[in-house]
Formats: C-alpha cells, sequence, structure tokens
C-alpha cells in the first residue's frame, strides 16, 4: 500500500490577515489551521506588526486536490482585501505530516491559573491551575492566536463563581471550557459552523465539564436567556452587527461582555457600538495589533 502524502501550504500574514486566513484553512485544511509562529520586530524600539505564519495540510488526493483549489481560490479572494503573498507549498510524506502538525502545538500558560495542553502531550497541574486539554482539531480557538489568550486573561479577571456564560463563535470550545473550570454555573457555547460544534462537544466531554457546558450550532436568534458573561471573539464587523441585533440584550443588568477577534483600527468601532447600547468600557487587552475590549452593561 502507498503510503499517503500531504501539501503543506503556508503563507506568512499579518494583522487582521492572519484571522481571514486561518478561517479560510480552518475549512478546507485536514486538521484546521496551525499558527506556526510570530515574529517579533528587531529591538524593542523598531517593532513590527503582528507576523504569523498559517498552514495547512491537505492530502494528496483526488479530495485533497479539490480542497486546495477552493483554499488558493479563497487565498486568491483574500489577497484582493488585504496583503497576502502568493502561499509556500510542499509535499510530506505521512510521517513528516503528523509530526508538522502536531510539532506546534506545547504547554501553554496563561495568565494565573489556566494551562492549555494538546491532548497528546503529558502535564500535572500545580494546586490551583486550571487544566485545559484541547484536540484543535478543524476549529479554531488553540490557545496560540492573541485573541484567544486576551479572552482568557480576560475570563481569569472578570469571571466569578456561579456566573452564567454565553460563548458565542465558540470555534474549539476553549473559552467555554475555560470558563467552566474557573468556575462558571452554566455556559451556552454556539457556533454556526457544524464541524466546530462536533469539535467543541468532543472537547467539553473531554475535559469533563459537560455537566455545566451546552454546545450547539446556532447564533444570537437562537439565544433566549440573559447572561452575567458574554463572550464573543469573531470579527469587528460581525460583532458590530450582533450589538445592532440585539446582542446586549443577552446581558443581564451589570453583566459583563467581553469582544474580541479585531485589530486596533477597528477598535474604536467596535467601542462606539458599546458604548452606543449602554456599555462602560471597563478592561482593554492590546497584544500587538490586537485588541480585546471589556464592558459592563450599565
Amino acid at each position: 500500500m502507498n503510503e499517503l502524502r500531504w501539501w503543506e501550504i503556508s503563507v506568512q500574514v499579518d494583522g487582521e490577515a492572519a484571522e481571514a486566513v486561518c478561517e479560510l484553512f480552518n475549512r478546507y485544511g485536514q486538521g484546521g489551521a496551525v499558527v506556526e509562529q510570530i515574529v517579533d520586530g528587531a529591538d524593542e524600539e523598531t517593532p513590527v506588526a503582528l507576523t504569523a505564519v498559517v498552514k495547512a495540510y491537505l492530502p494528496v488526493t483526488r479530495q485533497g486536490r479539490e480542497s486546495r483549489q477552493r483554499l488558493e481560490e479563497g487565498l486568491w479572494h483574500l489577497s484582493q482585501l488585504y496583503p497576502i503573498p502568493s502561499p509556500q507549498i510542499r509535499e510530506l510524506g505521512q510521517a513528516d505530516w503528523a509530526t508538522a502538525w502536531r510539532e506546534q502545538f506545547t504547554v501553554l500558560h496563561i495568565g494565573r491559573r489556566l494551562v492549555v495542553k494538546p491532548t497528546w502531550l503529558s502535564y500535572s497541574p500545580s494546586a490551583g491551575e486550571a487544566l485545559i486539554e484541547l484536540d484543535p482539531g478543524m476549529a479554531f480557538g488553540t490557545g496560540l492566536h492573541p485573541t484567544t489568550r486576551q479572552c482568557l486573561l480576560a475570563l481569569e479577571e472578570h469571571l466569578r463563581p456561579g456566573m452564567s456564560v454565553l460563548d458565542l463563535g465558540c470555534g474549539s470550545g476553549i473559552l467555554a471550557i475555560a470558563a467552566a473550570k474557573l468556575g462558571a454555573g452554566t455556559v451556552l457555547a454556539l457556533d454556526t459552523d457544524p464541524t466546530a460544534v462536533e469539535v467543541a462537544q468532543a472537547n467539553v466531554s473531554a475535559n469533563a465539564v459537560q455537566e455545566r457546558v451546552i454546545v450547539a450550532h446556532g447564533s444570537l436568534p437562537e439565544v433566549q436567556d440573559t447572561f452575567d458573561l458574554v463572550l464573543v471573539n469573531i470579527l469587528a464587523r460581525v460583532i458590530i452587527d450582533l450589538i445592532s441585533q440585539g446582542l446586549i440584550d443577552c446581558l443581564k443588568p451589570g453583566g459583563i461582555i467581553v469582544t474580541a477577534g479585531f485589530i486596533e483600527e477597528q477598535a474604536a468601532e467596535v467601542e462606539a457600538a458599546l458604548r452606543g447600547q449602554g456599555i462602560a468600557i471597563v478592561d482593554r487587552l492590546v497584544e500587538r495589533d490586537w485588541v480585546s475590549l471589556v464592558g459592563q452593561k450599565e
């Protein structure tokens, strides 16, 4: 039997383009997008924008060729909006693919208590640490991306035991799982991507928080209750649309909303939309180009 071979498709991007490329690679890549590295500036006085090498892996099969064509077409369309270079493509054997994909993921310590690790690595948490075991699968949200880290830090700072939490666009389920591990009473995690829902459900079960976390297919129209804390880590234009559609009505009085997934140039527009609905900005997290806003319902 011939060994299955794989294409590794990589592209170096920065700013909002990284998020857009990740979404595209998650859609067509086997195992989802991998953020290989973040390149810092030459020195502290001459920083550069956030730069990431985003990779996807596709089997060298007929179906893989179709996915590769769609992926390359998607990159071309994105290049009309963002400064995206032509992708770099190389062919790998089965063993090389497995190593190349998995070696990008390590044990991550985020904030004071949170520890995120892939399911295939071993780690013994210290007293007080909240361990999240994650199989990235084909859904975005591994803890590697700045917006995910910012949301995790915001959860650690603002979540109180017993709170009810809504996670819109849950991806891999990492934020919903973190909320449960940090003491949330109930968590509703929604995503419009069936693959993300499947991956998130598996991750929730693997972390033994299924009694407190419900994962379902849907978005704002499916939300019937109000919550103490709302997480929206998507894109600026989607967040603004959700706010105009009544997102803030999902928050209890005094409730906290964490918005993320946008860059500095878009933050003012998101902040204006939040303030226009009676939200006071109580925290702002910045990592290079990426910004997260934490607001409280007045």
